[in-house]
């Protein structure tokens, strides 16, 4: 089979093609055909080394396509033997593409208990750009921060796959959505998925122009970061508002006023992934509710995965960045 294959650490250069072995479906697995294979941030620090995955390896942990035994369309949940417990994953747990084969090829090789059965009014590379940013949002939100209708949202960073992906729940579900964004083309297109206005983050004082945007000014319910700017996001939040926190792409750190934080009665919340039951919970919520195929930015041929990394990287986009395979 034809596949992107990592020889090293470091930049997109690192990607290049390469023929693999075909994966074989053991008992309790399944081969999956892939048809697409989007991009997350988390490929980057695959890429880069941060995970430490074996060398050489093909990374990517979403994929949509056919499931060589059944002949049945499926996508691939990429939360890996999470566990019984749903507060927390298991110590066997794993992202697909981390330390075994991914996505980034013509087949993959995944437990059959991470094989569902792809959403019919979904193209190809919205079936692939689903699985990981839908469950991280949907993880996120609601059985992690427990959003209710009629609750506030501040989503940090519009424009990524997780942060549209939360704009678009969060609306269907009744709740008021407020974003932040490095341009006004951003925000304005997630007004179109459903978020009410936007601040821009480069302006220091965002968090009081956000907080002015909450229903009656109070600040927020819920505060969604990815980014890492924890002060910064409670100063977004109503007294005994909640900060979930799924990502630091701009701080790795954050410096806390702690009488401040428990006076406000705030909440602090981690979160990544999901459990497969929560992706039959996004499943099930997808069709309650008329909520927007994920959104597609830029696609590229499989061959291109390294130019379609670099495109990432500038933060350029808006939505999803997927490789066409079939």
């Amino acid at each position: 089979m034809r596949a992107i294959v990592m020889k090293e650490y470091g930049g997109p250069e690192c990607l290049g093609p390469a023929e693999q072995p075909d994966p074989v479906a053991d008992p309790g697995w399944a081969v999956v055909r892939l048809r697409a294979a989007a991009l997350n941030w988390h490929d980057v620090l695959v890429r880069q080394g941060r995970y430490q995955s074996p060398l050489p390896h093909v990374p990517g942990a979403d994929g949509a396509g056919t499931d060589v035994e059944t002949g049945e369309d499926v996508l691939i949940v990429p939360s890996l033997w999470w566990g019984d417990d749903e507060s927390a994953p298991g110590p066997s747990w794993e992202i697909l593409g981390d330390h075994r084969p991914g996505t980034y090829a013509e087949m993959v090789r995944v437990p059959r208990e991470c094989v569902v059965p792809k959403p019919s009014g979904l193209s190809w590379p919205e079936a692939a750009a689903l699985p990981l940013v839908g469950l991280t949002a949907y993880r996120a939100l609601f059985p992690r921060a427990r959003l209710a209708p009629g609750e506030s949202l501040l989503v940090l960073g519009a424009g990524g796959g997780v942060a549209t992906m939360a704009v678009s729940l969060a609306s269907a579900a009744g709740c008021t959505v407020v974003v932040t964004s490095s341009s006004p083309d951003k925000v304005s297109r997630s007004q179109e998925l459903g978020a009410s206005a936007g601040v821009l983050y480069a302006d220091p004082s965002w968090p009081q122009a956000a907080r002015e945007l909450s229903p009656g000014g109070h600040g927020f319910d819920v505060v969604l970061d990815s980014v890492g700017t924890w002060q910064q996001s409670i100063g977004a939040l109503r007294p005994g508002g909640r900060l979930v926190v799924l990502g630091a792409s701009r701080a790795e750190h954050a410096n806390l006023d702690v009488r401040r934080f428990y006076f406000g009665q705030f909440d602090l919340l981690g979160t990544t992934m999901g459990s497969t039951r929560d992706f039959a919970g996004l499943l099930a919520m997808l069709d309650a509710y008329d909520i927007p195929a994920p959104v597609i930015d830029r696609t590229f041929p499989l061959d291109e995965a390294a130019a379609a990394h670099a495109y990432l990287e500038t933060g350029a986009g808006f939505g999803k960045v997927v490789l066409q395979i079939a």
